[in-house]
Order: C-alpha cells, then sequence, then structure tokens
C-alpha cells in the first residue's frame, strides 16, 4: 500500500482562517484548477516515520523550513487507496518566495524527450470556503479536522 505524508499549513488573516494549497507542477496538471489543489505531501518508504517525511515533504516542495508546534490529523485515504498522514502547523509564509524541487518525466509522451518539471508550479493561501472547492476531493476531510481542531 502507498503511503503519502505532508503538511497541512494555516494562519489567521483579521480572524479568518486561511490554509495554504498546493498545485501540482507539470503537463498533466496544467490547465487544471478545481479539485486538483493539495497539501504539500509526498510519498515515503517503511524505513522513514511519516511525520519525518511530512516535515521533509513539505521544504521539498517549498524551500521552507518550519519551526512550529504541529497538530496531527486522521489520516485519510485516497481513491487510489493511498493513505495520507497529514499535521497541521500554524506559520505564515510568502508564497512568492516558495522553491520546489523538481521532476523528470518523458515530455510529450513516446517523444524520447525528457523534460524537467516543478514538483508545485504555485502555491497560495484560501479561505476554508475557497479551499473545499480547490483541494482533490477526499483531502477536505483534512480541512475540516483543522477546524474542528483549532
Amino acid at each position: 500500500m502507498k503511503q503519502s505524508a505532508g503538511i497541512l499549513l494555516f494562519k489567521r488573516h483579521n480572524r479568518e482562517l486561511l490554509v495554504l494549497l498546493a498545485h501540482p507542477g507539470g503537463p498533466f496538471w496544467k490547465n487544471k484548477d478545481l479539485g486538483s489543489w493539495s497539501i504539500p505531501k509526498g510519498e515515503f518508504t517503511a524505513e522513514e516515520e511519516p511525520f519525518d517525511a511530512a516535515v521533509r515533504e513539505f521544504e521539498e516542495e517549498t524551500g521552507v523550513k518550519l519551526k512550529s508546534d504541529f497538530i496531527e490529523l486522521t489520516p485519510i485515504k485516497l481513491k487510489s487507496n493511498k493513505v495520507v498522514f497529514a499535521w497541521a502547523c500554524e506559520q505564515d509564509l510568502n508564497v512568492s518566495l516558495m522553491v520546489s524541487n523538481e521532476f523528470e518525466m518523458e515530455w510529450p509522451p513516446k517523444s524520447g524527450t525528457l523534460k524537467r518539471f516543478p514538483e508545485i508550479d504555485k502555491a497560495a493561501w484560501f479561505s476554508v470556503e475557497e479551499a473545499l472547492i480547490k483541494i482533490n476531493p477526499p483531502q477536505a476531510d483534512l480541512i475540516i479536522q483543522l477546524i474542528a481542531k483549532v
């Protein structure tokens, strides 16, 4: 079973709760918006603890090292049966300064040409209402859990 771990970053602005979501990079996601955003996350192996993977993946995908208290959220299962472990963390972040690592894939398909793409092509702060529309539907439960805990 595949597993991934990530961080749901949040902040308060004028008494409103905002969450940070990331848009996946690469040609498949280029023109997709609603339902395609995600928390910054990534897969890990059995040799790594889920929390350590979540913090590492967040740093790899944003270039930001987190330094805050973490709130453990209940894992969710995606349609692919992948289990996502997540923690929430309150910290402000300037999304324009974020730098994502990259991945390589053959593009266009069957062209024999390898191209590099950022794992995250953009990130943004959203109100809870907007985030629930933007996020990949099974991950919406993470936002609902966050609301119940803060």
